[in-house]
């Protein structure tokens, strides 16, 4: 891990930086890079742009860690307003939720009924849940979440994170039930003892998983998976991998961040691939800003200019 990056993931726990950034009109500024807005009437006034272009979307409201059961259903409510939205306005949207955003920290019973019914509703507008993965210590109960929703709503997926070194074990234990899978590089501080230090085996892992998943899908008919990475090099690679397999480009997404790399979204697009642009929104954006800028911390420089221009 580099110390740039080292810093900016130690910086997104910080309370006292958290408190003094979201105060700052050029923090403001800064993040509209990745970030549309802190309002959902902002994510899909975007989504809707991106649409006219012909960009799939995932809207996923900021926020993790809710102490209360008021909040939780606070958040179910806010997604079924989601759905009933995209919805109205013919958007080719879906949806994707922290577990801890729903209860997981407090009441296990409660989060699986919060993320059933919204798969429930989505699944009545033939649409798709994801659920996110969070830190380490969360990845065995989001696997159980995931797990018993499933065995209800088939229409939910789950993003796993090629930097742990479990997780070629728990797709292992997956695969079994088909699911549909978002592989993702990761973004939270682990230790080197849970996640791969150096980016060549984190990139290796992404690899292998998306072959095993390609070859998984075009033996069993389950759901292609999900490329969530701005790595071209390994988007064309696994790409390749599906066409090998026998399986339609189209079926494999790929999901990049909004405002990152969009000259390749652009490019995957005109080449044929499906691609879906990840909107962010919502007040509790500081986390999951610095995680974003600790993925790629060359991306530090390129906000500094953009707030100064």
């Amino acid at each position: 891990m580099t110390i740039a990056r080292r810093i900016l993931l130690w910086g997104s726990r910080n309370r006292w930086l958290e408190s003094q950034m979201r105060r700052r009109a050029f923090a403001r500024r800064a993040v509209r890079r990745f970030l549309p807005g802190e309002t959902l009437a902002d994510a899909l006034t975007a989504a809707q742009a991106l649409a006219a272009r012909g960009f799939g979307t995932v809207l996923t409201q900021l926020g993790e860690n809710l102490a209360s059961d008021a909040e939780a259903d606070g958040v179910r409510d806010h997604y079924c307003e989601v759905l009933t939205a995209v919805e109205g306005r013919d958007l080719p949207a879906v949806i994707s939720v922290k577990p801890t955003q729903l209860g997981l920290d407090h009441d296990v019973d409660a989060c699986t009924a919060r993320v059933r019914m919204l798969a429930e509703q989505a699944a009545a507008r033939a649409q798709r849940v994801w659920i996110d993965m969070e830190d380490s210590t969360y990845v065995d109960a989001t696997l159980a979440l995931f797990r018993r929703v499933h065995a209800t709503q088939r229409n939910v997926g789950l993003c796993l994170q090629t930097y742990l070194r479990r997780t070629a074990a728990d797709l292992e234990a997956l695969l079994p039930l088909n699911p549909a899978i978002r592989l993702v590089k990761g973004a939270y501080a682990e230790p080197p003892d849970r996640a791969f230090p150096r980016k060549a085996d984190v990139d290796a892992n992404f690899a292998a998983l998306g072959q095993t998943l390609m070859t998984h899908a075009a033996r069993t008919g389950a759901p292609a998976p999900v490329l969530g990475t701005h790595d071209i090099r390994l988007v064309r690679r696994l790409q390749q991998v599906a066409v090998d397999a026998g399986l339609d480009p189209q079926a494999c997404e790929v999901h990049m961040l909004y405002g990152i790399r969009t000259a390749e979204q652009e490019q995957l697009l005109r080449d044929g691939y499906a691609v879906r642009v990840l909107i962010s929104y919502g007040a509790a954006w500081f986390r999951w800003y610095m995680r974003r800028l600790a993925e790629r911390p060359a991306n530090v420089w390129f906000v500094m200019r953009s707030v100064v221009a």
